[in-house]
């Protein structure tokens, strides 16, 4: 199937800036600016405020510190600036406050929404390392910082590492639950893999894999046969742990018998891919690029790229691997956390120099040189939609199990660091994606052996504190109230307490804009204003909620026997050739087998990947002759169908049991009484776009 392309000229991609000014911004409705962000964007805010370097201080608590003496009295004062926290006894008592705060109501004669709204809150305790990137951000924005936590409920939680670094109920958290789990290099590889089945030509931006110890005998069998094809193949293959992060572990190979120690592959499971041999080079390095991309919800799906990124540099030039450089880790390997210890490594305020720079100054360079930057950005926006569509099935079977229908939990939103590196042809290739990545905005330098000092790091602060600013700009939870007082306060109510020009009606409308001080917003939607192009890909999204219908018990991740035989019998794939018995061999054969490969054992059953293995049979023996995709969406569209006759027929039951004590009511409508045709076997209906499918998911994930 032919590449999904778009018009490149509507992606919003940044218009590389580096010494040039940066392009005006496009004033046409509906277009994006072109440059990515604009210049020391994360430092910027209104006329007079402090410069770089008093952000900084501010946000770590200048002056009376971080737990000044504003504390006590329930001032809060941190880093002098009106997002701070106050804690203790006089938070406490501003609670109070805010709860008997409708004097503004009775004093004014206005209504509610002609008071100041409250600030946003943000629980910051368990941010970590993203913690000083973090507290810029909200210092920008003037929201609340509770940074030890508070007893009463934050609008938003930020966690450092995963869903579960606090128990919440309510509100915002950054992190999904399970993504951690899925973008592991063993589960990302299986995903993308299921993918390329269905679709090989729109996934080969990832190479070809391979999980170790499962499929070593595979890995030997198929490297022998394609070198006994072409002799002239000399490939280079690189391992990666599949637990390790930060580069730990990983080392090239050239053939499997160099993996190293594989009898203790059963303890630390790896990943063996092909080596992308011809990157693309900058002053003789080789680099990758660090992208940001806010993943704002799962259903719907929202997908959001930030419009500038980090490119790391190697710190020796690039050479092929050969038997000679292949543990030359400073040459090949653009791991950030192994360079910094190179020699060699040069730490630079200038985005356009140094081993870390901005995307936008590597766009700048390219650009110079006649490359078509839209063509890049299609591809790299093309190659992340593609990537989250194959992370979502599975992370919605997490969601559920986390945070089941009908129990209360937070609303999800995560930042993700996708790393890309770009072919000497320019086609961007998928290294890994991070589920935390690094938000640090310092670097440590040696200043004499051993003794280390954390230094500013301009590059880091203008992209990440950008990137955090504005996913809290687009999570904010009251966006809407202040919406609707904005269009509320355009015109005040006059009266003679408060004639039109009256101190409260200037003060109202000065609070109709609160981001007016701040710059655009460097994260660009890219999903759902692309849907078009990728629905069709998001058959294994269908097959997640077929499963995830049948799974029955609340709060559980895999299908038992029953819950299988239930999915065969309602969507009426049984048949003389496929009895029930069979379909009981195939649970047993396909779930003792994903079992035996899987880590997880918190339940017993069939996991989403042993489902999706088993719809490929079914598919394939009930639409033969077609295409793999072809045969699934047939089948897709088959049960969906079956379902939806059921959901139906309780619903024409259950307005018969109403009406029962009526005479003659019809227990349908003519629509109801005629429910669409099945889709013909062997004959299946065009699948072009599957938002116009009945959604069987039995609640809405954020």
């Amino acid at each position: 199937m032919a590449e999904a392309r778009f018009e490149p000229g509507a992606l919003g991609s940044p218009s590389p800036r580096s010494p040039p000014p940066p392009a005006p911004q496009s004033s046409r409705p509906g277009t994006l600016p072109r440059a990515p962000c604009p210049p020391n964007s994360s430092t910027q805010g209104p006329p007079g405020s402090k410069p770089r370097s008093a952000a900084r201080g501010g946000a770590r608590g200048e002056g009376a510190g971080l737990r000044g003496p504003g504390r006590g009295r329930g001032t809060g004062a941190q880093g002098g600036g009106g997002a701070a926290q106050g804690a203790g006894p006089g938070d406490t008592q501003r609670g109070r406050g805010r709860i008997k705060g409708r004097s503004c109501k009775r004093s004014s004669g206005q209504p509610d929404e002609y008071c100041s709204l409250r600030p946003v809150t943000v629980d910051s305790s368990k941010a970590r390392t993203s913690l000083d990137a973090l507290k810029i951000s909200i210092r920008q924005l003037r929201w609340k910082e509770f940074p030890f936590g508070r007893r009463l409920p934050c609008d938003i939680y930020w966690h450092g590492v995963s869903f579960h670094d606090n128990d919440i109920f309510s509100g915002q958290v950054n992190k999904f639950p399970g993504m951690t789990e899925m973008v592991r290099k063993i589960t990302l590889s299986r995903a993308v893999r299921i993918m390329q089945n269905l679709f090989p030509e729109e996934y080969n931006f990832y190479p070809r894999s391979w999980i170790l110890p499962d499929e070593f005998q595979l890995f030997v069998a198929q490297v022998r046969m394609v070198k006994d094809g072409d002799p002239s193949w000399k490939p280079t293959f690189i391992v990666k742990p599949d637990s390790g992060c930060q580069g730990d572990g990983i080392y090239l190979i050239k053939d499997p018998s160099d993996i190293r120690l594989s009898g203790t592959l059963q303890s630390r499971p790896a990943v063996v891919q092909e080596y992308i041999c011809k990157p693309l080079l900058i002053d003789k390095l080789k680099f990758d690029i660090r992208l940001y991309v806010l993943l704002k919800s799962l259903e719907p799906l929202e997908i959001y790229i930030a419009k500038d990124g980090l490119s790391r540099f190697c710190t020796e030039p690039y050479q092929e691997p050969s038997p000679k450089n292949l543990h030359h880790i400073f040459m090949h390997l653009t791991n950030y956390s192994l360079n910094i210890h190179s020699g060699n490594f040069i730490h630079s305020d200038s985005t356009s120099t140094g081993s870390k720079r901005t995307f936008s100054s590597i766009l700048y360079r390219l650009s110079s040189k006649g490359v078509d930057i839209k063509k890049v950005w299609s591809d790299i926006i093309s190659l992340v939609i593609k990537t989250v569509i194959a992370l979502t099935p599975e992370l919605k079977v997490f969601y559920q199990s986390d945070i089941p229908a009908g129990r209360p939990g937070p609303t999800c939103f995560q930042i993700l660091g996708f790393d890309i590196l770009l072919m000497k042809n320019l086609k961007p290739i998928l290294l890994e994606v991070n589920a935390n990545p690094s938000m640090r905005i310092e670097h440590e330098q040696e200043l004499s052996p051993g003794v280390f000092e954390n230094v500013p790091s301009l590059v880091d602060e203008e992209v990440k504190v950008a990137v955090i600013r504005d996913t809290l700009r687009l999570m904010d939870p009251l966006k809407k109230k202040r919406e609707s007082q904005s269009q509320l306060l355009g015109k005040p109510l006059a009266s003679k307490e408060n004639p039109p020009h009256s101190d409260l009606a200037s003060a109202s409308r000065g609070n109709a804009n609160p981001d007016a001080h701040l710059p655009s917003i460097c994260l660009k939607q890219v999903f759902p204003k692309y849907a078009k192009q990728f629905n069709y890909l998001r058959l294994v999204d269908r097959m997640a909620n077929l499963f995830i219908r049948f799974l029955g018990i609340k709060g559980t991740m895999k299908l038992g026997p029953t819950g299988f035989r239930t999915f065969i019998r309602n969507c009426k794939l049984s048949s003389s050739s496929l009895s029930m018995a069979a379909v009981d061999i195939l649970y047993i054969d396909i779930t003792r087998r994903w079992n035996s490969m899987t880590m997880d054992q918190r339940d017993s059953g069939m996991c989403l990947q042993a489902f999706v293995e088993a719809f490929f049979y079914l598919a394939q023996r009930k639409f033969k002759m077609l295409p793999l995709h072809e045969q699934v969406a047939s089948l897709i569209d088959l049960c969906e169908y079956h379902l939806s006759l059921q959901d139906e027929k309780r619903l024409v039951c259950g307005r018969s049991g109403i009406s029962s004590g009526s005479r003659l009511q019809p227990s349908a409508t003519p629509q109801e009484a005629a429910p669409p045709a099945p889709p013909a076997e062997g004959r299946p209906q065009p699948c072009t776009d599957g938002a116009h499918k009945v959604s069987h998911s039995r609640h809405t994930l954020s």
